[in-house]
């Protein structure tokens, strides 16, 4: 059957599914089993939503599979209609971001309502990431990842936690936030600097707290960078550290060749990412004298 086909017959059975919601409101439904019909009609949207993704029409599936959520919560089905909404929202995402948005968050209530919280924080991941790609409203994707990370916090998932808190981090940066960013790259190194196996990274999370710290002011860069090295003596050998120990001098001496120059020799070892570059950038402007309009660090 061709996807037009396949559409037409998903139509019949969303008619035929509400002939039989509407069966089951009768005034002698008690008599002979509402549920039934009720789980039919369940069974038919859900048939209906997995024809309209085959003809890739997103809405009318995303729709099908919201009908057939609130039907299995009409059956005190709470993990079906949960699962069902996941899918509604799935669905949704490839037509309508929003609609996906509010099908999602319905089931995160069934699932915080329910105490599994690993699963809802998994599906505010996906909520504040259509708000950062679809949507582009990253006050709204920030709060997702915090309260992602508030719920793998209160599960023990500490590395999960730590990954959406990093994500928080970066845009509060970015939305020129910088205490926000700097308390959590300091508590995330602090808390990975002695796992052997995470330790590597948490040169990272030093290097960018002492970049935010360096926007704002530059004794307290200096300043932090000294309880960085102390707290974590690796710190002092790494890249970064030598980094920041040029760029302090640079800055104080308002020397703009001699900044981009160890920016120049960073990046030809290590690629700078976007994030890197804008915050390089944004300590380089604070040099007097160097041009506000060139925006250059290489």
């Amino acid at each position: 059957m061709d996807n037009a086909g396949k559409e037409r017959e998903a139509v019949q059975l969303m008619a035929d599914a509400e002939k039989r919601v509407k069966a089951s409101h009768s005034f002698l439904r008690g008599l002979f089993g509402g549920n039934t019909r009720i789980e039919e009609a369940c069974e038919m949207y859900t048939r209906a939503a997995n024809m309209f993704k085959i003809a890739k029409n997103w809405s009318a599936a995303g729709n099908a599979f919201c009908q057939a959520a609130k039907l299995h919560m009409q059956l005190q089905s709470k993990h079906d209609s949960a699962t069902s909404f996941v899918d509604a929202g799935n669905a949704y995402k490839k037509a309508d971001p929003q609609e996906a948005i509010n099908c999602l968050n319905a089931a995160i209530d069934i699932y915080t309502d329910m105490g599994r919280f690993t699963i809802a924080a998994k599906h505010h991941i996906t909520i504040a990431e259509i708000y950062e790609t679809e949507l582009v409203d990253i006050e709204k994707a920030i709060a997702h990842y915090e309260q992602s990370a508030d719920y793998y916090k209160g599960e023990e998932s500490n590395s999960s936690a730590n990954k959406c808190l990093l994500k928080v981090a970066a845009y509060a940066a970015q939305l020129e936030q910088y205490q926000k960013a700097i308390e959590i790259y300091e508590q995330v190194g602090t808390n990975t600097m002695d796992n052997p196996l995470l330790k590597y990274s948490a040169k990272d999370y030093f290097f960018k707290a002492a970049l935010c710290h360096f926007i704002v002011d530059e004794l307290n860069a200096k300043l932090a960078l000294e309880k960085y090295e102390e707290m974590f003596p690796a710190f002092t050998d790494s890249r970064e550290c030598k980094l920041l120990k040029k760029l302090l001098e640079a800055h104080e001496e308002q020397n703009s060749e001699a900044y981009t120059e160890a920016v120049k020799e960073f990046d030809s070892i290590s690629r700078l990412d976007q994030w890197l570059t804008t915050m390089l950038l944004r300590i380089k402007k604070s040099i007097q004298g160097d041009g506000e309009g060139d925006g250059d660090l290489k």
